[in-house]
């Protein structure tokens, strides 16, 4: 079975669902596997990667684990 021949069936399941405590279920499955966003490579982020990311800068901005945009720019002019 093809990928879209999947997802076909899954929608005809989804329409006959009735109970929100499933479909609340079968949502969260999915929040979790949703592309968000990417990284500068392309490479694909679910939520859950996108927010381990976004707090591993936190916790490097907060130690002090960072470069300014002046040596930035500067560190760039030796490319």
């Amino acid at each position: 079975m093809d990928v879209q021949s999947i997802k076909l069936g899954l929608v005809q399941k989804l329409l006959n669902v009735n109970s929100e405590t499933v479909l609340k279920k079968i949502s969260q499955i999915l929040d979790k596997e949703v592309v968000v966003a990417y990284t500068t490579s392309g490479e694909p982020l679910t939520k859950e990667a996108y927010n381990k990311r976004l707090e591993k800068a936190e916790k490097q901005a907060e130690s002090g684990d960072y470069i300014t945009q002046e040596e930035l720019e500067k560190e760039a002019k030796n490319w």
